[in-house]
């Protein structure tokens, strides 16, 4: 398999993205490191994941015949994100992937989006993906055979979404980041690349704030309500995207089929940005 005697990091790996991410990295043979929250966040309008979430994250990995070491851990705080991948390379002796897929969303038009929501937003978005390249850095540096970070950002990284200026601004962010660190880090062979999803069907998306904003004049909108329009914003007839498709060029940048692919944003967008 294309990642056989690996260990790849994984932040918000208790649901969702993160999860799938976790579990096809093991299907091909990579161990896991991984973290979340597992606790709630102000300005994230659904439920976030659990400590049973991550437990079945473990679950799902360990059922692919690969090792994991789970931990709850706020990217928000550098020293437990460093002390957590330390644990995991002390455990398996090495790190070859890092993704940084933590975060929230949460939609709010300017004159509603306080400071602390704006704080919360830019503390995990950005600083979160910032905190956990600068642990994995050393790391990949250590084993001396290069690496591959790839940062989660949003087609909101490349487009301005209304009602998300603090979305947008991290996820801009995180495009910053990547291409920095592409030029600082490529001489290592260390290759760091950006992935772009449009809507994707988790809970992130598919919560009752998200159909309350597309349809404010609904008293209780649904998702069979919301979907219809998702569609509009997109290239192809679809309203979201799936976890393995973000999943798939996830595991392309992490491998060796791109070997020679640095500093790109690569979006998984059903064509959102040429719309």
């Amino acid at each position: 398999m294309g990642f056989d005697g690996m260990v790849a990091f994984v932040t918000g790996a208790a649901r969702g993205q993160g999860r799938n991410h976790a579990v096809r990295l093991a299907r091909e043979g990579a161990d896991i490191i991984a973290i979340d929250l597992c606790a709630p966040v102000q300005g994230a309008p659904y439920d976030m994941a659990t400590r049973a979430d991550l437990d079945e994250t473990v679950r799902l990995v360990q059922a692919e015949g690969q090792q994991i070491v789970a931990t709850e851990a706020d990217v928000r705080d550098s020293a437990a994100v460093a002390k957590a991948v330390a644990t995991g390379v002390e455990r398996f002796g090495r790190l070859d992937v890092v993704v940084a897929n933590a975060g929230i969303a949460g939609s709010y038009p300017v004159e509603d989006l306080t400071d602390e929501i704006w704080r919360d937003m830019i503390d995990i978005n950005l600083t979160g993906v910032w905190n956990t390249v600068k642990a994995s850095v050393p790391h990949l540096r250590a084993g001396g055979r290069g690496g591959s970070i790839v940062l989660i950002s949003s087609i909101a990284g490349l487009k301005g979404l209304p009602n998300n200026a603090h979305y947008a601004a991290a996820k801009h962010g995180v495009l910053g980041v990547m291409r920095s660190l592409a030029n600082e880090l490529g001489p290592e062979g260390i290759r760091v690349n950006a992935v772009l999803p449009t809507n994707v069907e988790t809970r992130m998306l598919l919560n009752d704030a998200i159909y309350k904003l597309f349809l404010p004049d609904e008293p209780q909108p649904t998702r069979e309500q919301v979907e219809p329009l998702l569609h509009g914003m997109h290239a192809l007839d679809v309203p979201f995207v799936q976890p393995d498709d973000v999943s798939n060029a996830v595991l392309f940048l992490a491998g060796a089929e791109s070997r020679y692919v640095t500093g790109i944003t690569m979006p998984i967008d059903a064509g959102a940005l040429v719309k």
